[in-house]
């Protein structure tokens, strides 16, 4: 790679890092929280929010894959028996509506259901790890940080749903075993518009306590950097995709 670290700006201040040594971390893109039909909306929620950041993340996605970095997809969800779904998480939500019920996408958050996969606009390529975890953050009960002590990976850029439950979660313990974390504020989304003006400051808050915030677009820059040609096909791929 021609630079062997990038700097962009971002929230409380300038956040680098080695393409090489950073991984892309797509949370829980799936069929249930963002589609219609899904868990989330059977919860009441307005699965629109979650939506607005598949464009962007489209760019963000094609260009990290053209510029050679790392690509890790999550997806939360249950064995079909339910034995890793404990009971004070499968009592909560709709009462007719809960985890492991027949929904209109299959039953609700369970692996191999079609409701459970990552939405096509975002479908993991072959080659790249998607982890299957039972719980909000991304390293519980999952192989995450082995992985990426393995590929030698010291940074992430994190994305997806929803900002302040399952990136936050996932955020924290990235911080809590040294990774030093990326968000993409238009990447990442919430049900509730306060709790994503609200997560995205508790992240930033106190000079980067959890990591640093930014907009897709300086990522983007950055990463042009890298591969100027490369990254901007692959941003006008992904934009193509969205319209």
């Amino acid at each position: 790679m021609p630079a062997d670290r990038l700097t962009l700006p971002a929230d409380p201040g300038p956040f680098s890092f080695e393409p090489a040594r950073t991984a892309l971390l797509l949370i829980d893109m799936q069929r249930d929280f963002v589609e219609r039909g899904g868990f989330g909306e059977s919860l009441g929620n307005d699965v629109g929010l979650l939506r607005e950041v598949i464009p962007p993340l489209q760019e963000v996605l094609a260009a990290t894959r053209a510029a050679g970095m790392t690509v890790i997809h999550t997806r939360e969800g249950h064995c079909s028996d339910l034995t890793d779904c404990p009971p004070a998480k499968l009592n909560r939500g709709n009462p007719t509506m809960r985890i492991g019920d027949l929904g209109p996408k299959g039953r609700i958050l369970i692996r191999g259901e079609y409701g459970h996969d990552i939405v096509d606009e975002l479908a993991p390529l072959p080659g790249e790890v998607v982890i299957d975890k039972p719980g909000k953050g991304s390293f519980y009960a999952t192989e995450l940080h082995e992985l990426l002590q393995i590929a030698g990976i010291t940074s992430l850029i994190v994305t997806g749903v929803t900002t302040e439950v399952c990136v936050h979660t996932s955020v924290r313990e990235a911080n809590d075993r040294g990774y030093e974390c990326l968000v993409l504020a238009d990447c990442v989304g919430s049900y509730f518009p306060e709790f994503q003006e609200a997560g995205l400051a508790m992240i930033a808050a106190q000079g980067g306590i959890f990591g640093w915030v930014s907009p897709s677009a300086a990522y983007l820059e950055a990463l042009s950097a890298v591969n100027p040609a490369a990254v901007g096909a692959a941003t006008s791929r992904g934009r193509s995709r969205s319209t």
